[in-house]
């Protein structure tokens, strides 16, 4: 297996496909906006916030969760929102990454007594990274040929389940007003306001919504109770992701392909432990796995792996070679390196594949394709064939960087 220098792995063209905005702001940046905004945050130093929220280690996915709290009281300003966009490409640019979806949920942020609705928010985020994309895309390298140009698309997420404590405006207000519904009736309304909201804006405003995922507690919320949601996604030529196989296993996985008609699958892990595994009807839980694993690679459906983010939020995995990803990687399965939340788990796209390739048995070859899934996997906000001469752009320079350090 050879060894892949973290200066290598930083040259090389890089994606990130799921990146949630809300849990990636830098540090610093959090601080000065929860002052600029009168935000109480546990600590105003950065030493401070990671000693009592953000942490390297969490005892279980709520615990993780609960960092977003912060972030979300902050971006529920524009000015805010904007930066935090702005600052991410950015930082995904200096560390080499060319493209990046980003996701959020909307919803959460959206405050209407204060002015704030989905339109105010989806511009916000994409005039960050707009201004981020075009001055790198001016730049010398680029505008010469060196390096590929960045590139961004933008994912917005439902939620599965939430939970009125006064959290979000948005649904407190929503909860308020169909208080005599049961709360997944209320939570599907709000995500089918927001499909019909993303394709309207991307469609009318040409704003590059790209897709669809949905996040939120996975166990006790299947997805399939959202597939009317998922078909009309479907039924608009907007890509669909969801979180699956996170926090509930191989069933969850199943669902959201035939049900939600997944493009991709956000973490998938869990697939491949039996013991998760708990329909009644699934008596031989290891051919169902096999034939899962199979399913899903023959389709090309990727996974998007986060490895760091599921070794914090999973206390069953207590070391990185009990991750899952040999699995994926054994049943060749295509499977794109990610970060999920760059802030909440102290991470970048770059230490994610210097964590895969330091633990794995991943030759060139097999790295250079986990590499090209994540632009050819992609929800490209473009044309197939747009889509198509971007990746080989990507991988000519991939080939490039692989020949300089000696590995061609």
């Amino acid at each position: 297996m050879p060894r892949y220098s973290a200066e290598f792995i930083k040259e090389m063209p890089k994606s990130d496909l799921h990146l949630h905005l809300d849990g990636s702001l830098r540090l610093s940046s959090l601080i000065e906006m929860a002052k600029r905004t009168g935000t109480k945050l546990p600590a105003d130093t950065v030493d401070g916030l990671k000693q009592l929220v953000f942490k390297d280690k969490y005892n279980n996915l709520g615990e993780y969760l609960h960092c977003f709290q912060y972030t979300c009281a902050v971006l529920r300003d524009m000015e805010n929102l904007q930066r935090a966009a702005y600052e991410l490409a950015i930082d995904n640019q200096l560390e080499g990454v060319n493209y990046i979806e980003v996701r959020f949920a909307p919803q959460l942020l959206i405050d209407l007594p204060n002015g704030i609705d989905f339109d105010r928010v989806m511009h916000a985020v994409n005039n960050g990274l707009k201004q981020a994309m075009s001055e790198y895309n001016r730049s010398e390298v680029v505008m010469s040929g060196q390096k590929p140009p960045f590139a961004y698309g933008i994912i917005n997420c439902a939620m599965r389940m939430f939970g009125d404590k006064g959290f979000s405006p948005y649904y407190t207000n929503l909860f308020q007003l169909m208080r005599d519904f049961a709360p997944i009736d209320v939570i599907k309304l709000a995500a089918m306001e927001l499909v019909r909201a993303s394709v309207r804006l991307r469609d009318e405003e040409g704003i590059p919504i790209v897709g669809l995922d949905l996040a939120g507690q996975e166990s006790g919320y299947p997805a399939g109770k959202f597939k009317e949601v998922y078909e009309y996604a479907h039924q608009h030529f907007l890509l669909k992701t969801l979180h699956a196989g996170e926090a509930y296993g191989a069933e969850s996985v199943f669902e959201a392909i035939t049900e939600c008609y997944a493009d991709r699958i956000g973490h998938g892990y869990s697939m491949f432990i039996p013991e998760m595994i708990s329909h009644p009807d699934i008596i031989d839980k290891a051919a169902y796995i096999r034939n899962l694993a199979s399913y899903i690679a023959d389709k090309r459906i990727a996974v998007e792996v986060c490895l760091t983010s599921n070794l914090q939020t999973n206390p069953a995995i207590t070391d990185i070679s009990q991750h899952k990803f040999k699995d994926m990687l054994d049943n060749r399965i295509a499977t794109v390196i990610c970060t999920d939340n760059r802030l909440v788990s102290n991470t970048t796209v770059s230490k994610e594949y210097q964590l895969a390739l330091d633990n794995f048995d991943i030759p060139l070859k097999r790295l250079k394709d986990i590499v090209a899934y994540g632009f050819k996997k992609s929800f490209f906000p473009g044309t197939y064939v747009e889509k198509r001469e971007y990746a080989k752009h990507c991988l000519e320079y991939f080939d490039r960087v692989a020949k300089r350090y000696g590995f061609i």
